[in-house]
């Protein structure tokens, strides 16, 4: 027997999980998603029935799915927006946005490579500590510093020089978490990394991992402190694929 009724549900479950982890960040979510969904298949109607003729029952016969799928991109962008929100300040946030990027390629950790100035294991033990994350794809390895800015330098630079003694000729790319000038916003992470060039093939990016796993990375884990990542939703469940 097909197991596609199951992969359905199973979708159709993935889809209500992020809807109610969202949900629980922005709690306006269902009446945006509402709202567009109806103002989306209202107007599909309207045309068709302006149109005349065939048009009108092709209308109708579209506005639900076209709703629907309006809704979802409300659900997609009013989420990710109130999960990086979410984020905003969190310890360890730049490697919370890190999570899911294997579906798209990256090797990458909540878990830092490098940590220091942390008192303890407990957040707040972590607030003044100065941390990397590192990311590998097809761009090449990227490091991720979040913290205080001198330190953050310092550690990006000694992490930069472990990479190409155990890769050398890998593109590495240095990055410092913040607002400020040259530096990347929480919420553009994860897009940013998406959109870079490749330089690497698959099998290349594949060895150069193994190389970097012989690199480690610290333990204790860091504490994840807030975990709104729960919340990020599988973008290939939502387009029914």
């Amino acid at each position: 027997m097909s197991d596609a009724p199951a992969k359905k549900q199973g979708r159709i479950a993935e889809i209500r999980q992020a809807y109610r982890a969202l949900k629980s960040l922005d709690p306006k979510l269902g009446w945006w998603m509402l709202g567009v969904g109806l103002a989306t298949a209202v107007a599909i109607v309207a045309v068709g029935f302006l149109v005349g003729d065939f048009w009108r029952w092709y209308g109708i016969l579209v506005a639900i799915p076209t709703g629907a799928l309006a809704a979802t991109i409300v659900m997609n962008r009013r989420g990710n927006k109130a999960m990086y929100g979410a984020l905003e300040g969190k310890v360890g946030a730049a490697g919370a946005t890190l999570t899911g990027l294997g579906k798209r390629g990256w090797y990458a950790s909540q878990e830092p490579v490098a940590l220091e100035g942390a008192r303890g294991t407990r957040p707040q033990d972590m607030v003044d500590a100065a941390m990397v994350f590192r990311a590998l794809g097809r761009p090449g390895v990227v490091l991720i510093g979040e913290g205080p800015p001198g330190r953050v330098a310092k550690m990006l630079k000694a992490e930069e020089k472990k990479v190409a003694r155990v890769a050398p000729g890998v593109p590495v790319h240095l990055w410092t978490v913040g607002e400020g000038e040259g530096q990347v916003p929480i919420r553009k992470i994860s897009s940013k990394l998406t959109r870079m060039k490749p330089s690497l093939s698959k099998a290349e990016v594949s060895v150069v991992n193994k190389r970097l796993t012989s690199l480690g990375g610290i333990r204790p884990p860091i504490p994840k402190g807030v975990d709104p990542t729960k919340a990020r939703m599988d973008r290939r469940a939502m387009r029914g694929k």
